[in-house]
């Protein structure tokens, strides 16, 4: 019964959802409907589609909400007349809140939208991504233990989740930026010093605005996991 609800509540609230902190935070209860209905299956198979589930959504719910911090670094750049984006409270610790926000992203960092699209048709179950064998092994323990009506809903709701989780890759990927390129950005120098170990000035530089990129650990992580789940069908194989 917990798995029914959560499968069905987290995705029918979902839909209603204009924030994407809130959208993710429903998607999430969906998912945990998943996770319980492995986990009410006393089966080997179960335990392992359970155990891997966790792994799978825990790494890619990682990997959005890193991605989310690294776009609304990357915007620190670009203005926008929209009203509604600079009435946001908080806006300086969390950028990005609303859907609307990413709109035609993908024309300003091709590469954040990219894995960012990756990630969320993962969450849908789009096969060879990992989130498609995370759902795969999942409905399968359901159905060899004769839950068929369970499985069916749970099918179900992955389909109507992922018009939200489209949602987002319509508004990155086929609407136009609401963002500008900050003008006031073009001619300003910022300064640096380079230091050795005793903090003694070794060299003085220069450098402009898009010099500034993702620190190297940001960076990192969102690679790898990004990779991990687009390529786990060759990983598996090993």
């Amino acid at each position: 019964m917990s798995s029914l609800f959560s499968l069905i509540i987290g995705t029918v609230v979902g839909l209603t959802q204009f924030r994407i902190k809130r959208l993710f935070a429903y998607s999430t209860i969906s998912h945990v409907g998943f996770i319980l209905l492995a986990l009410s299956i006393s089966s080997v198979e179960s335990t392992q589609a359970f155990i891997f589930y966790l792994i799978q959504y825990t790494i890619s719910n990682l990997n959005v909400f890193t991605i989310l911090v690294a776009i609304g670094f990357s915007l620190y750049c670009y203005t926008s007349e929209n009203k509604e984006y600079e009435e946001l409270l908080d806006k300086n610790n969390s950028p990005i809140q609303l859907i609307s926000q990413l709109k035609g992203f993908f024309y300003i960092n091709p590469l954040l939208a990219l894995s960012l699209a990756i990630t969320i048709f993962s969450f849908v179950g789009v096969p060879p991504l990992i989130g498609f064998f995370g759902k795969q092994m999942v409905l399968s323990a359901a159905l060899d233990k004769g839950l068929v009506f369970l499985s069916i809903i749970a099918i179900l709701t992955s389909v109507i989740g992922a018009i939200y989780y489209l949602s987002i890759i319509k508004e990155m990927f086929f609407s136009k930026p609401d963002y500008e390129f900050n003008s006031l950005l073009k001619n300003l120098k910022l300064k640096g010093n380079l230091m050795d170990k005793n903090k003694n000035v070794v060299k003085s530089i220069d450098f402009e605005y898009n010099n500034v990129v993702l620190s190297s650990p940001i960076a990192f992580i969102i690679s790898v996991i990004t990779l991990t789940i687009l390529l786990f069908l060759f990983i598996n194989k090993e």
